[in-house]
């Protein structure tokens, strides 16, 4: 009897890492599945642990933005962005040594070992502002849209550094991936217009 429940459980964790490409600890014992079986899973190399309490089917064809996917598991409550955001939407070629992921303000943030994150702090109507769902990997990933990216860069200039931001800028308008207005509206509410207008001006102006 207790291997037929046993070979249920397999069964039910295959099946949901095939639905949901990975999964953690706690969304596995959700549906049924009791922490020695997904240890047992691991050992005999069914599944494979991508870091501590995240599991996924081994030999998985891996998207190029996994660590998003990935960081978004281990983060449910945070939206991709920043450099990382700029990075998923084509708009530099720089490789963000990090993930970045907002949280809202009052937000315990996590303690990772991998993949590495780094955190950015919003209210809770900015946190839920210009939000995109991406499917990377099975997961559906919450990323900040192009023209909050681009605003939200300006706002975390000291951090990111001024370059990324104008290349986000400068890309966005030129790839046509967000209109000025847009630009405008998102720079408005994160308190950065009169910091992006000038830039904006000169670089709408031949347009």
């Amino acid at each position: 009897m207790e291997s037929g429940r046993t070979l249920s459980q397999r069964d039910l964790a295959l099946a949901h890492l095939r639905g949901t490409g990975m999964a953690r600890l706690s969304e596995l014992m959700a549906q049924g599945i009791t922490a020695a079986t997904v240890s047992r899973l691991e050992r005999e190399g069914a599944i494979v642990r991508l870091t501590r309490g995240l599991y996924q089917l081994p030999d998985v064809p891996l998207d190029a933005n996994h660590t998003l996917a990935e960081a978004s598991k281990l983060v449910p409550k945070g939206v991709v962005c920043l450099t990382s955001a700029l990075a998923f939407h084509g708009l530099t070629d720089q490789i963000p040594p990090k993930v970045w992921m907002a949280i809202g303000l009052k937000e315990w943030r996590p303690k990772l070992a991998y993949p590495a994150i780094r955190f950015a702090r919003f209210s809770e109507d900015r946190l839920a502002d210009d939000v995109e769902r991406h499917v990377i990997d099975g997961v559906s990933v919450p990323i900040f849209g192009v023209a909050r990216t681009v605003a939200d860069l300006f706002r975390y200039r000291r951090t990111v550094g001024v370059n990324v931001a104008l290349e986000g800028l400068r890309e966005s308008l030129r790839q046509r991936r967000t209109q000025p207005a847009e630009i405008a509206r998102q720079a408005v509410k994160a308190k950065v217009w009169k910091i992006m207008e000038p830039y904006v001006t000169a670089l709408t102006s031949d347009a």
